[in-house]
């Protein structure tokens, strides 16, 4: 599979390691140009992976899937045109202090992914990856069964799309817990309790389906 990335900081750059190490092609971009990114192609090819370098549009149209790893405030710059139909998971987290005050994010009317999507219509947006800190992405993948595997959390509105990113969990060395449809992407966000936690898929269902009762 080929993977696009727009964004290649910590959560971007070690997922696109991750994945080349299991075969897929990966494109890597950022917003200061392809030049910046030499030395993490060079990592991912002298590794044996395939990787190369492109702009946010480039990587947005040649990847099959495509990986939007970016600071939530920048979410507009995604091109929206060239990722219509496509998978596109979305790993990021709104923090004020970073990205400033957002109302309808502070009041609780709507999540980040769901704007994302509302950016990208046509796109089929799943929630994963934001939960996890990237050095425990980089260094706790566990073969299937392993009783340390942990498992994430996704959402997304589209079953199909849900089943590709639980099937890239699962390459990587993490099991996917499905936490209904994208709206759902609030009970892992900052501040909840299955953001950052370190569990099971059974323990990790239960506790987001508490929360879920919770908010009800």
């Amino acid at each position: 599979m080929r993977i696009g990335f727009i964004g290649s900081g910590h959560i971007g750059a070690t997922l696109a390691k991750l994945f080349a190490s299991v075969g897929h092609e990966v494109i890597v971009s950022n917003s200061r140009g392809p030049e910046t990114l030499t030395e993490l192609v060079k990592e991912i090819t002298e590794q044996g992976g395939r990787a190369r370098a492109a702009t946010a549009e480039e990587a947005a149209r040649e990847g099959e899937v495509v990986v939007v790893s970016i600071p939530f405030g920048r979410y507009l710059e995604v091109p929206a045109t060239p990722l219509i139909g496509k998978v596109v998971i979305d790993t990021n987290n709104y923090y004020p202090q970073r990205d400033g005050h957002w109302p309808q994010l502070d009041a609780g009317e709507t999540t980040s992914s769901e704007m994302l999507a509302e950016h990208l219509p046509g796109a089929r947006v799943v929630k994963a990856f934001n939960s996890i800190y990237w050095e425990h992405l980089r260094d706790e993948g566990r073969p299937t069964g392993d009783p340390d595997r942990w498992a994430l959390p996704i959402a997304g509105d589209e079953e199909g799309a849900k089943e590709t990113v639980g099937m890239l969990l699962d390459e990587i060395g993490f099991d996917a817990v499905d936490a209904g449809p994208l709206a759902n992407g609030r009970l892992f966000q900052p501040g909840t309790p299955p953001y950052g936690a370190r569990l099971d898929q059974a323990a990790l269902r239960r506790l987001l389906q508490a929360e879920e009762a919770s908010a009800e």
